[in-house]
Parts: C-alpha cells; sequence; structure tokens
C-alpha cells in the first residue's frame, strides 16, 4: 500500500499549542520532511520524538518533492512541518501537495497554529470576509499590481512582514492605501505578544520613534463598499450623461438597458437620465 502525506501544524511560538494528533503523527510517521531541520530539532527534541528527518525547502522543493513522492509510493508516511504554522501557506509545502496530488498519493492536513488567522481574530476588524497576502513582492512592478488590487479591497486584508522593514511598509500603505485602520500584531503567541488597534498614520509614528521588534502581522481594514461607490459615481460626473450613454450604446446595449445602467452608475432615476437626454437634443 502507498503511504500518506500529513500536513503537520507546529506552534508559532508556544510549544502547548501543538495537538496530541500532531505529535502521535510526528512519533509514528516514517519521515519527517521539515523547512529547516536545526529548527525543528528544537521542537522534535521537547517532545521527544525521534522520527528520522529530512529537509525539504524553498530552494529543493521540487527535486525533494519527487523522491518524498517516491518514498511514499513505497510505503512510507511523511509528515511535513514548517518552521512554524501551519505547512502550505505561504511556503513550499503548497508545491509538495500538488505534486502528491498529480501523483495519486493521498494528503491530509492536521489543523493547529497558524499566524494569520491567530492574527485576524485577534485583530477586532472584521473577520467574516478577509484576504491573505502574506509577504509583499520584493519586484517593484509585481509590488505596484498588488497595491492597485489592494486599493479597492473590501475585505479584510493580511500581511506577513520582518521588523526591520516595518516602518517601510507602513510607509507605502498609508500612501497607497490611505489612513485606514490596522491591527498590528508582535510575536504572537509568544511571551511578549502585542496587539493594538489603531490607523496606519498612527502605527506609522509609534514605530519611527520605537524600533520594532518580532515578526509582524498587519490587519488592515477593507474598503467600504459605500465609498467604492461614491468614487465610482464621481467619476462618471466628470462626463455628461450623453457621453455616459454611447458608452453602453457603443458596446451593443438596447437603450432602455443603457438608461437603466447609466441610472445605476450615477445613482439617480432613469427619469433624470431621460429628463437629461431630452434636453441634450434641444
Amino acid at each position: 500500500m502507498q503511504g500518506k502525506l500529513y500536513l503537520c501544524a507546529t506552534p508559532i511560538g508556544n510549544l502547548e499549542d501543538i495537538t496530541l494528533r500532531v505529535l502521535r503523527v510526528l512519533k509514528e510517521a516514517d519521515l519527517i520532511a521539515a523547512e529547516d531541520t536545526r529548527n525543528s530539532i528544537k521542537l522534535l527534541n521537547h517532545f521527544d520524538i525521534h522520527t528520522p528527518m529530512t529537509s525539504y525547502h524553498e530552494y529543493n522543493k521540487i527535486e525533494k518533492a519527487h523522491v518524498l513522492i517516491e518514498k511514499m509510493r513505497q510505503g512510507m508516511n511523511v509528515a511535513l512541518v514548517t518552521d512554524a504554522g501551519t505547512p502550505g501557506i505561504s511556503d513550499p509545502g503548497e508545491d509538495l501537495v500538488r505534486l502528491c496530488y498529480q501523483a495519486g498519493i493521498e494528503v491530509t492536513s492536521l489543523p493547529g497554529a497558524s499566524a494569520c488567522v491567530t492574527a485576524l481574530t485577534l485583530s477586532g476588524l472584521p473577520t467574516r470576509r478577509f484576504c491573505f497576502e502574506a509577504f509583499l513582492p520584493t519586484d517593484k512592478k509585481e509590488r505596484r499590481m498588488v497595491f492597485e488590487e489592494l486599493q479597492r479591497e473590501t475585505r479584510t486584508i493580511l500581511l506577513y512582514e520582518a521588523p526591520h522593514r516595518l516602518v517601510k511598509i507602513l510607509g507605502e500603505l498609508y500612501e497607497e492605501l490611505g489612513d485606514r485602520r490596522i491591527t498590528v500584531c508582535r510575536e504572537l503567541t509568544k511571551k511578549h505578544e502585542t496587539a493594538f488597534l489603531t490607523t496606519i498614520s498612527q502605527a506609522l509614528a509609534h514605530f519611527q520613534s520605537t524600533a520594532p521588534k518580532g515578526e509582524c502581522v498587519l490587519v488592515i481594514e477593507g474598503k467600504s463598499r459605500s465609498e467604492i461607490a461614491k468614487e465610482e459615481r464621481a467619476s462618471w460626473e466628470e462626463i455628461s450623461i450623453q457621453e455616459h450613454m454611447e458608452r453602453y450604446l457603443v458596446q451593443g446595449v438596447e437603450k432602455k438597458e443603457a438608461m437603466k445602467l447609466v441610472a445605476k452608475d450615477r445613482g439617480i432615476g432613469k427619469r433624470d437620465v431621460y429628463q437629461a437626454l431630452l434636453e441634450s437634443k434641444e
């Protein structure tokens, strides 16, 4: 019989956050694939786990994935762990999972600690809808594209950031998104955990005078739909109703339907559109 891949969530700081199921699987697995074996050995030693370990990280993720898949084909069970948190979230685990499915290897995920979900629930901001961007891209063009998307994002936004880049990223967020509410979460689950709900400008001022320490998760308020609608109406008001109509008519939209769309875009009644068209003809 083929083996199985187990995605094992490990603590993001507090060792008590590991689950009993993860401990059992780490002990029973034939092999543990770890993002950094030097980091994971500390966890294994703490819980007296002696399962053989191998490295699986960003720089060997494809080549090593095929090696691990072959071992699972031969019947070995492999437990995958990241440096901290849930494998597959913003780490090379996602590639191994994808390749396992392609190879017909069974995959299961053992839930547990995750920095993004921990920060979201701690933030005091809306949690029903959210988007996770992890670390912003370093490439300027790609970074610019992400910011353009986030400017109109209505869901709560989550970002990861290192302390030495925090002031820079807060400055960029203020410039690109405006002064929204933000919760800065640091050292989650650890002894010096902090989380405070403020605004981007106030957070920037604070960390410009107080050097940030520890890995951070930024939870940022999404843009309200009413504000987006207001901006859209304002942009339509820059052109005449006749020009607005023409934009739909040239697309092949029927005149009655075009009038409805124009009225909706501008937040006015269809009768107002009709009257304005009459007046333009006169």
